[in-house]
């Protein structure tokens, strides 16, 4: 495979396993689980880039124009970061034939990002603690994240014919 055809295949990967992750987002709305503003990873990215990181709490951060569009910049160019890691891990021989242990692992393991860096960032303490639910909050970020693995493999799966 040559590096643009990894780069696509990773591209692919990652926006697909994103987009299971989004379906599940909207399942869980319609069932009336609470779920992920992302005009609030919006709000906290385009701060960052103007060098502010930390907020005592998001929401009431100043609301920057686009940020719903910056969420979800940030969500799927995360979801594609996350797929390059897993090739990365993998080697490109796993794109020929995915699995499902490493792709969930990996999902799995990218909760690491908003319960220690993102949740702390943002306002709710690392893993939620801030909050008034932090066993629910983490419990709710795993399966979310556990989701991404198994569209990591879906989206895996389904491109992996192509490369054939």
């Amino acid at each position: 495979m040559t590096s643009l055809q990894t780069l696509l295949y990773i591209a692919l990967v990652g926006a697909g396993a994103t987009a299971v992750m989004d379906l599940w987002l909207v399942l869980l709305r319609r069932l009336g689980v609470p779920t992920l503003n992302f005009a609030f990873i919006g709000r906290w990215a385009a701060h960052g880039l103007r060098g502010r990181f930390v907020h005592a709490a998001i929401a009431r951060a100043a609301p920057v124009p686009g940020e719903l569009a910056w969420g979800w910049l940030v969500h799927y160019a995360a979801g594609i970061a996350f797929a390059a890691v897993l090739v990365a891990v993998q080697g490109t021989a796993w794109t020929l034939q995915p699995t499902l242990a490493p792709a969930v692992a990996t999902g799995l393991a990218t909760v690491l990002l908003p319960l220690f860096v993102m949740q702390p960032a943002m306002g709710a303490g690392v893993a939620s603690s801030r909050t008034p639910t932090p066993l629910k909050n983490v419990l709710r970020s795993l399966a979310n994240h556990g989701v991404f693995g198994l569209g990591l493999y879906l989206s895996a799966a389904g491109v992996a014919p192509a490369l054939r």
